[in-house]
């Protein structure tokens, strides 16, 4: 619970510097693989930037953050759609269209992380979209209050290998706010495998 505390205490300063923070090239990987009008759910949803802006393009939005501090502030932008649970404590009401975990299953332990993915995996409705966001590299580290488990493209397979989610696409992107571009992150584009496959 080492990075909820963090955040519980640094709400507004990281709602300071992340709120205005321009994610129009990742909404753009993601959005269009949404059907219009679909219900995303933003995993981890800090003070609800992106979930804002998706509510803003006409999708359904459901948010939650284990942070109570953060939730607050989310909660003032979005209202009631805006929850407060962990990963694993979330349950969709009905499968959703697309999940969003934008740099925040980063503070999941590397050992919890295969946990995370199939709970939030059963949330999602046949061949739904997640997208998510980790650091680049490959070891787990504590900083600043935070911990952060650091994925590349190899470790990010092997933590998929018994969900059943697969990879569509992966790219690396640096870091969107200003002075800190050099900070690399792993962006993936991951699919719900459809139900019944046979022969697999």
């Amino acid at each position: 619970m080492m990075s909820k505390e963090y955040y519980n205490a640094n709400a507004a300063a990281f709602h300071a510097d992340t709120a205005e923070v321009d994610m129009s090239a990742l909404y753009a990987e993601f959005l269009p693989l949404i059907p219009k009008g679909g219900h995303i759910v933003d995993a981890g949803c800090g003070t609800g930037r992106d979930a804002l802006a998706f509510q803003a393009q006409g999708f359904q939005v459901t948010a939650f953050d284990a942070s109570e501090a953060l939730i607050a502030i989310a909660q003032q932008r979005l209202g009631a759609n805006a929850l407060q649970c962990t990963f694993t404590e979330f349950q969709a009401i009905e499968p959703v269209a697309a999940i969003w975990a934008c740099a925040s299953l980063l503070h999941v332990p590397f050992s919890e992380l295969p946990t995370t993915f199939s709970h939030l995996a059963a949330q999602l409705a046949s061949q739904g979209v997640f997208y998510c966001s980790f650091k680049y590299g490959d070891n787990e580290l504590e900083r600043g209050g935070r911990r952060f488990t650091n994925l590349n493209e190899v470790l990010l397979a092997n933590v998929l290998q018994n969900t059943n989610l697969t990879i569509q696409k992966t790219w690396i992107t640096g870091d969107a706010r200003p002075g800190r571009e050099h900070e690399r992150w792993l962006n993936a584009v991951l699919v719900k495998s459809p139900q019944h496959e046979s022969g697999e």
